[in-house]
């Protein structure tokens, strides 16, 4: 399959600022829009390369090319090896062409958000490439300051990241229960461990170990019943936290 990523249109005329208007505050206009979703089932139900082409060019690019404005300026991915910005949009865009085969809308996940955070991994990882470069011939005083907001940065991101996540890890608990576990005092810590999970902001015990006893006092199951659900929790968490990553979303 050939990827022909057709050019953002030069813009001519006046760039000077127009004098602000009174009146009612106007709403931002989407640009990933009900129409996006379908172009892209349109898209993918379609085996005609020059009907792909079409699709991508008049419905797709514009979108995608939006998006991934917002990603770098959102999250200020500005360690790049190219000059001009409009060259990391068109590598972005690339990017997710290459990720359109992989998008799947019959499992219920939302093309925005998939794209979003296929996007965003991608630019995770390039940027932090480019920094290392950086961080290798800058000065070191220069270097640190940079190093610091780049933590802060990764550190709102990640919040953002793994509160997604747990939403569907969440989910995917109360479908599956009964399947993971068939004792009905694993079960009781198994829920009772879900809850905890979804009144996390809620919460104001951090401890482990009181975090123990207080799912001890929710279901009266005795600690080791506790940790052997724990542990299994544990892996199933890691399990779908790598399927997130690689997939955008959780199968659930």
């Amino acid at each position: 399959m050939t990827n022909r990523i057709p050019q953002e249109p030069v813009i001519t005329g006046s760039l000077a600022p127009e004098p602000k208007r009174r009146g009612r505050k106007r709403t931002k206009k989407r640009y990933f829009t009900e129409d996006t979703d379908a172009a892209i089932k349109e898209y993918l139900a379609s085996s005609n390369q020059d009907k792909r082409d079409y699709i991508f060019k008049t419905r797709i690019h514009y979108p995608f090319y939006k998006l991934a404005e917002n990603l770098i300026h959102t999250f200020k991915f500005y360690y790049t090896e190219v000059d001009n910005l409009e060259d990391l949009k068109h590598e972005v865009i690339c990017f997710l062409l290459e990720k359109l085969d992989y998008f799947k809308p019959e499992k219920g996940t939302k093309a925005f958000s998939y794209f979003s955070i296929v996007g965003k991994n991608y630019l995770i990882l390039y940027n932090n490439n480019n920094y290392k470069k950086k961080k290798q011939k800058a000065d070191p005083l220069a270097a640190d300051e940079d190093e610091g907001v780049l933590r802060q940065l990764g550190r709102d991101e990640r919040k953002q990241e793994i509160k997604d996540f747990i939403d569907y890890f969440t989910e995917y608990i109360d479908k599956n229960m009964f399947i993971m576990f068939k004792k009905d005092k694993d079960r009781k810590v198994c829920d009772a461990i879900n809850v905890l999970f979804k009144r996390r902001e809620n919460l104001e015990i951090f401890n482990k170990k009181a975090l123990y006893i207080y799912i001890r006092e929710m279901t009266d199951v005795d600690t080791p019943v506790i940790t052997k659900v724990t542990k299994n929790l544990k892996k199933l968490y890691k399990k779908l936290y790598q399927e997130y990553i690689e997939t955008g979303h959780v199968k659930i």
